[in-house]
């Protein structure tokens, strides 16, 4: 498959307010995405997010790397070496989750992704994609003090992390939900984590040390969203007859109706309408997503009410808890599931920013007090 080469620009950062959080500043120009919150749209190289939504993850993966990653691969290339490289990530993951007892589930998947050598044949953004699965699995399975499961190279990506969280292969309809969100979730403009990235590779760190620059910046809870308190949330509301009262007296308390509102968006989250039309894959777990869907229902017909002026629309983050629980992800996983989607997306802008070769070096405005 032959593609046009692409020029790629030079980051522009320009003067921006001290506490502003560089908001709206442009930081760098970009092949990759676009978020248009006030159209609700999310636009990956080309494709808006609703038509990439039923690609393969290797698919999304041949499309965001095009002509980014030293070699041109097609899917069938990319599902063959990160089946490759998921087994040559496993001994790493052995070797480390005897000790992991003391640490969190991001702080485990941190120690792991830092011991990835940069001495090694295999690419190193394929690499960083396949270890995740593996070590996130092999966390999960710590926790329920189960070993880990080796890989099976032969297997797509989505369906090999379902087999090595669960021990068995996984029905279709949960694997491609489980896709689903890995794609939905591949890349999202320059939030916070993918700006550590490239900032990072900027220096010419390398790859493995941009992505965990990145993970440790996901940590950070205003970064890395809260599917799991909507699950608490549901779990508080318990059965239909209580949607209203308990979702009134959340916003009397003052209190945040998790799954609703973002940042970026002001309209519908485009990437929740992915995952709720991923939800019918999901049988096994009809009841719950149909309470939830009466929730979803109330809340927003709640905040339309108490704030007129301010739009809060269902987010990622709704329907996130619903298909991760779905397919059996323990919540406290959640965050390290997010991290192998958006894997995709941190690789590909770092290729995209050493193509560059530019160091990302912006000014600061000094507000302190001057000698006397």
């Amino acid at each position: 498959m032959s593609h046009s080469r692409q020029s790629f620009a030079t980051p522009v950062v320009t003067s921006v307010n001290a506490g502003s959080g560089l908001e709206d500043v442009i930081a760098a120009e970009t092949v990759l995405s676009h978020v248009d919150g006030a159209a609700g749209r999310l636009i990956i190289r080309g494709y808006d997010l609703q038509d990439l939504a039923g690609w393969t993850f290797e698919a999304l993966l041949s499309h965001l790397w095009r002509d980014l990653a030293p070699e041109n691969l097609d899917k069938a290339t990319i599902r063959s070496e990160l089946g490759a490289a998921r087994v040559e990530a496993y001994p790493i993951a052995m070797s480390l989750v005897g000790d992991i007892d003391a640490l969190g589930d991001v702080e485990a998947l941190r120690l792991m992704l830092a011991a990835l050598p940069d001495a090694t044949n295999t690419p190193h953004h394929s690499l960083a994609v396949a270890a995740v699965p593996v070590f996130s699995a092999a966390i999960a399975r710590r926790r329920r003090n189960l070993k880990p499961v080796e890989p099976d190279a032969s297997l797509g990506h989505a369906a090999d992390y379902m087999r090595m969280l669960h021990g068995v292969e996984i029905d279709a309809g949960r694997v491609r939900a489980l896709e689903t969100y890995l794609v939905t979730v591949a890349d999202h403009g320059l939030n916070a984590s993918t700006f550590t990235a490239r900032v990072v590779a900027s220096t010419r760190a390398g790859l493995f040390s941009s992505v965990t620059g990145a993970l440790c910046a996901l940590k950070g809870p205003l970064h890395g969203g809260a599917p799991g308190p909507v699950l608490d949330m549901l779990d508080a509301i318990g059965e239909p007859a209580n949607i209203r009262p308990w979702l009134q007296a959340a916003l009397d308390r003052g209190e945040r109706l998790m799954g609703f509102g973002h940042r970026i968006y002001r309209v519908r989250d485009p990437r929740a309408d992915a995952l709720k039309a991923a939800t019918v894959l999901l049988r096994d777990s009809a009841e719950r997503i149909r309470f939830a869907e009466k929730v979803e229902i109330e809340a927003l017909a709640l905040l339309a009410e108490r704030k007129p002026l301010r739009p809060l629309q269902t987010n990622v983050e709704f329907f996130t808890a619903l298909v991760l629980e779905a397919v059996g992800m323990p919540r406290e996983s959640f965050t390290n599931v997010f991290a192998a989607g958006r894997m995709a997306g941190w690789t590909a802008h770092v290729l995209e920013q050493e193509r560059l070769g530019k160091l990302i070096r912006p000014q600061s405005r000094y507000v302190g007090p001057m000698p006397a």
